[in-house]
């Protein structure tokens, strides 16, 4: 019996995610899971409570989610993505952020997760800014 792709591990989470079923999520992760939601800009969660936490805080201003990936690579263990975390808030804003992550595995769950994606992006459109031109090019492809 092979191995379950990383990616398909993952997109299964993101479907969670998109349910907003945070056990759902937290389930593919380690107990002890160290997550950089925002490598550079922000200290990584640590363990499930705390990713939790985040995800309740986050997640309760989403409307609709539209979490896609693009591309992905996998080696041994860690999974690779380019994606876009695109939402709409309760607001109604249309927040568009490409991302890049880095996932490592142990077994099915998920151990170390580090997402690297401009933190001012995100801040600008969730303060009222459209999402600029660019941005929008890079979010409009096809998801894998």
């Amino acid at each position: 019996m092979s191995a379950p792709r990383r990616i398909d591990q993952f997109l299964a989470l993101i479907e969670a995610w998109k349910r907003k079923d945070i056990d759902d999520v937290l389930s593919r992760m380690d107990d002890e899971v160290v997550w950089h939601f925002a490598v550079g800009a922000e200290p990584p969660l640590k363990g499930k409570a705390a990713a939790r936490k985040f995800l309740v805080r986050f997640g309760a201003d989403i409307a609709e989610v539209r979490w896609r990936v693009f591309d992905h690579a996998e080696s041994g263990d860690r999974l690779f993505v380019e994606g876009v975390d695109e939402f709409t808030t309760k607001a109604g804003l249309t927040v568009v952020a490409p991302y890049a992550g880095v996932i490592r595995f142990r077994g099915d769950l998920i151990v170390d997760w580090r997402d690297y994606v401009d933190v001012g992006v995100l801040a600008a459109q969730q303060g009222g800014k459209a999402p600029t031109a660019h941005v929008l090019a890079l979010a409009d492809r096809p998801a894998v």
